[in-house]
């Protein structure tokens, strides 16, 4: 439930991640601040509001903290989630791509 939301979250930014203006870690911790700073609606929101804890400094570094064994194991699946749909939509990406597609490119 709470990963399929997320997933819902990530897959509007394909374009983004495969220009790679922004990767689906960084929309993770994107995706826990919009829920955690909004009053939950669902019961996906309720569970993230209770588990997980985000912190952040002036620079933008940030930490995803769980609450407790519950939320750490919350983390690790939402944090392999965003891993392996990065890969997937670059494979995706990729699939079709002959090498002469990157000879333009500079080193």
């Amino acid at each position: 439930m709470i990963l399929r939301e997320f997933s819902k979250y990530l897959q509007k930014y394909n374009t983004e991640i495969i220009k790679n203006e922004t990767s689906a870690s960084k929309l993770l911790c994107e995706w826990i601040r919009r829920v955690i700073n909004n009053p939950p609606k669902t019961n996906a929101d309720k569970i993230v509001h209770k588990e997980i804890m985000l912190a952040e400094n002036e620079s933008g570094d940030f930490l995803i903290i769980g609450k407790s064994e519950s939320g750490r194991v919350l983390i690790k699946a939402l944090n392999n989630f965003a891993i392996s749909y990065e890969n997937y939509i670059m494979s995706k990406w990729l699939s079709d791509k002959k090498p002469h597609h990157f000879r333009d490119y500079p080193n």
